[in-house]
């Protein structure tokens, strides 16, 4: 759920980064006390998202405006399908149009690229997590796409989990000092997060399970054969997740494995957006 404060001012600088001292291109030829109404009209088929976001940002624009929605977020859509229908002032929707559409068309991409990969792991126990490879200033948007298209969210960012990753590792010296020392940490703090560790061999699977101390055991760029070998090695003793060089075409194989969580980060920073457009009435 995207809090309220967190939606008002990511809407207030879109709204003040697109029309600045006005939309001169509709105050020019449209008068202001002309009504109308629109429609999204999809293009192409997909997952949408972005619904609840676009009422926003129309009721943020102008408080005249009505919405009227068809499709609900999450919902599967195809060409010639309308997911809202908008009325009220010409000038008000006109100047909110590009604003909906960017923000429904990037997470609708995202919605429908999860959909795909979740699609794909159907009959298995795993599950899809994103990552922390977002748009800076939209994670919150863009990982609730990813909920929205059936995955789930990994961290929201550095200060929820603990993620020891190769280079946090390298740096500490070694994966029992990193462990350690996260377990210190948020004993001295008086810190409650859950500690991930990232792994890059058997013999560091090997070491996690000697130190102990960690929630999850993240298994980075393994070959699915040596995935089922760390698998087997941690026998349910700690959660398990895959990464790295997972793709559509494998993916299926990393879940056979056993594992609990594939995180994927394409599926926020390599998407293509869904073609969709608001055509007036």
């Amino acid at each position: 759920m995207i809090p309220k404060e967190y939606l008002s001012s990511l809407i207030e600088r879109a709204y003040k980064e697109d029309v600045g001292d006005g939309d001169h291109s509709s105050l020019c030829c449209i008068n202001k006390t002309e009504q109308g109404s629109a429609f999204l009209l999809v293009k192409q088929e997909g997952v949408i998202a972005g619904v609840e976001i676009a009422k926003a940002v129309f009721y943020y624009f102008s408080k005249d405006i009505a919405v009227h929605v068809y499709f609900n977020d999450g919902q599967e859509v195809k060409p010639g399908d309308i997911v809202l229908e908008v009325s009220g002032p010409q000038l008000d929707i006109l100047t909110a149009e590009r604003t909906v559409l960017n923000f429904m068309q990037r997470m609708s991409g995202i919605a429908t690229e999860t959909s795909r990969y979740v699609q794909e792991l159907q009959g298995f126990k795993t599950k899809i997590l994103d990552t922390r490879k977002t748009t800076p200033g939209l994670r919150l948007i863009e990982k609730e796409a990813v909920r929205i298209g059936g995955g789930y969210n990994h961290r929201v960012g550095l200060y929820d989990m603990i993620m020891l990753k190769d280079n946090h590792i390298d740096y500490a010296g070694s994966i029992e000092k990193a462990i350690t020392l996260a377990n210190d940490y948020l004993k001295i703090n008086k810190l409650e997060l859950k500690i991930e560790v990232e792994t890059r061999t058997i013999s560091d699977v090997e070491e996690v399970l000697r130190v102990g101390g960690v929630n999850r055991i993240m298994l980075d760029n393994f070959s699915p054969e040596l995935t089922r070998k760390a698998v087997e090695l941690i026998n349910g003793k700690y959660e398990i997740e895959s990464s790295g060089g997972i793709t559509i075409q494998n993916i299926r194989a990393y879940a056979q494995c056993g594992v609990d969580y594939i995180s994927v980060g394409a599926i926020t920073h390599q998407i293509k957006s869904l073609d969709l457009s608001l055509k007036a009435v």
